[in-house]
């Protein structure tokens, strides 16, 4: 295994990649879906020589480190099928490394949203774990090149760590869509809860879920809660549920108990 040549920063979209350096390890990715496809333009572009994206049943010959972005129940057969040599590494955040088999191995996980269009990862979080101190070093490495900030999350911890990406993520989308289905009773466009949005997450960025939280059931204004409910029930029932277990926790996050009628 060649070591690896720490680069800081991967160029930013719409530039040339850059050419590729000596030291760096040669990569192949395997999984030709969002993550293998936006890590392929990522590393090359970082400067890295990559195979890739491949299909899920590439062996990775010729490689250095081979970097598996398949489906969590794919992993353990994709790595089989890696040839001894190269490191194997995969990109699963509620994965540990087992599946990975009896190799000197790795996982990194970036926590960032990639859509078809692709991805920037620059900023953005890497769950990182190694069997060996040599392969967490590469994993490390791997991310700062991309210019992500690397963390070690155990095996153990990974469930909880994946839970909340989904929280911050995937939830955060089905809510913006409950809300976006109500707004639609009032005649309320999508385009006009965006501002909205966007300054709620960065208010929560800046200061914090308890200085950021504002509304109704913060002021404790319960009438007006009570109002908000009888809304939801009369035009989205389906979102009763919902909309009745946010008030319960945003309750709890701001403090305030429930006013229980004399």
């Amino acid at each position: 295994m060649r070591e690896l040549e720490r680069d800081s920063l991967s160029n930013p979209h719409g530039r040339a990649p850059a050419e590729p350096g000596p030291g760096r390890p040669h990569l192949a990715i395997v999984g030709d879906g969002r993550l293998g496809r936006a890590l392929t333009d990522a590393f090359r572009a970082a400067g890295y020589a990559v195979q890739g994206p491949l299909g899920r049943g590439a062996d990775g010959a010729g490689a250095d480190v081979v970097l598996l972005c398949v489906p969590d129940g794919e992993i353990g057969a994709a790595a089989s099928r890696i040839a001894p040599g190269p490191l194997v590494g995969h990109c699963s955040g509620a994965t540990g490394l087992e599946p990975l088999g009896p190799r000197e191995a790795f996982s990194l996980h970036p926590l960032m949203t990639v859509t078809q269009s692709g991805a920037s990862f620059a900023g953005a979080g890497a769950a990182i774990a190694a069997t060996s101190a040599h392969a967490l070093t590469l994993a490390r490495q791997l991310a700062e090149a991309l210019a992500m900030r690397a963390v070690v999350v155990a095996d153990a911890d990974r469930p909880a760590y994946h839970a909340a990406a989904s929280m911050a993520s995937n939830f955060l989308v089905t809510l913006e869509a409950a809300a976006e289905r109500l707004a639609e009773t009032a005649g309320v466009d999508r385009e006009l809860l965006v501002p909205l949005v966007r300054a709620t997450v960065e208010n929560w960025a800046a200061r914090g879920p308890e200085q950021a939280l504002t509304g109704p059931v913060a002021r404790g204004d319960e009438e007006t809660v009570e109002a908000q409910r009888a809304a939801v029930a009369e035009r989205a029932p389906e979102l009763l549920a919902l909309f009745d277990a946010l008030v319960e926790a945003t309750r709890r996050l701001a403090g305030v108990a429930e006013v229980q009628p004399v």
